[in-house]
């Protein structure tokens, strides 16, 4: 039987009885009646906590506890409540939460996948690769582009975790749309070196498919913890920039310095800040490109009859 309940579409009072993954889980912990622990559910939804009231048998309790683990997937038997205006699942010693093996669920019930068509934002893509003229840029292109296991992994990986094009294709659809941006912006700014704008673009977050990984959600890599997608992605470039013959190398530091200042800001995580136009640009639409995405998303997923809904990063939302 495939998977019927998603957290999103979960109301206050609903009854649940189906699979959901672990990101994340706390140990138990003593309340009035006994111990109790806390995990964070996922599915291709949404997240939401779930609560587990146990006995006062500690034992007991940690023998529930114990299986489960970060990428699991569990059965879920309990209902849905609220604290502090967020809903959340309560499960009782009378109901359940166990882990399933995985022959009993589908990974895609799990990880949202684009709801673009992946071929035709590759080919997309490969037409504006197919414009760079720099024969140094051309070739830096065709190094990541023409390796067969590079463009598998670029096609899956997602963008973000939760922000923005968080889903398997979510770094192909924003890479793209970051190259459209620039690409439109350079025809009302036409001095700047459409070459190395498009191949910065196009080249911004290849980070990002080292410093995530996707099992039941899309979490951090062990590499994207300690490192980071900017500095992951500028040793990559640096590495190919380096390794080809004669490769001007003001146009190497430009094109590094792309990806080290993509963020736009200290604080967010680029060592530089922009200093020249193309990386400046490049920044905007990348910036432009995820904010966007995030505006237009809590409108759709907004629960609420009220004008406004709140976001914690986006502040007040006008929803109508």
């Amino acid at each position: 039987m495939g998977k019927r309940q998603f957290l999103k579409d979960l109301q206050e009072g609903d009854e649940v009885d189906d699979v959901f993954s672990i990101r994340y889980k706390k140990p138990p912990r003593e309340y009035s009646k006994g111990y109790m622990f806390e995990v964070r559910l996922s599915d291709r939804s949404g997240n939401m906590n779930l609560k587990f009231w146990g006995p006062s048998d500690e034992r007991l309790v940690d023998r529930i506890y114990e299986p489960i683990y970060v990428g699991g997937v569990v059965r879920v038997k309990g209902r849905v409540g609220s604290y502090k205006d967020c809903l959340e699942i309560s499960v009782g010693e009378d109901d359940g939460i166990t882990l399933v093996e995985r022959s009993e669920y589908d990974i895609r019930d799990f990880v949202p996948t684009t709801e673009r068509d992946v071929d035709q934002m590759m080919s997309r893509l490969n037409s504006f690769i197919r414009q760079v003229k720099d024969p140094f840029l051309s070739k830096i292109l065709r190094h990541f582009f023409a390796n067969e296991e590079f463009v598998v992994r670029f096609r899956e990986a997602p963008a973000s975790i939760q922000k923005h094009s968080n889903c398997i294709g979510g770094l192909l659809e924003h890479t793209l749309s970051v190259v459209e941006i620039c690409d439109m912006v350079h025809s009302l700014k036409p001095k700047m070196n459409k070459d190395l704008l498009l191949t910065g673009a196009i080249l911004h977050d290849i980070g990002k498919m080292d410093e995530y990984r996707i099992t039941t959600n899309i979490d951090m890599s062990e590499e994207g913890m300690l490192l980071g997608h900017i500095f992951i992605g500028a040793e990559k470039l640096k590495q190919v920039v380096d390794s080809i013959e004669d490769f001007p190398p003001t146009l190497g530091f430009k094109l590094v310095h792309i990806v080290l200042s993509s963020h736009g800001r200290l604080e967010f995580g680029s060592p530089r800040l922009p200093q020249f136009a193309e990386a400046a640009l490049i920044h905007y639409a990348d910036k432009m490109d995820a904010k966007v995405e995030q505006y237009v998303r809590v409108k759709e997923e907004a629960r609420t009859e009220d004008d406004w809904a709140y976001d914690s990063d986006l502040k007040h939302i006008f929803l109508r």
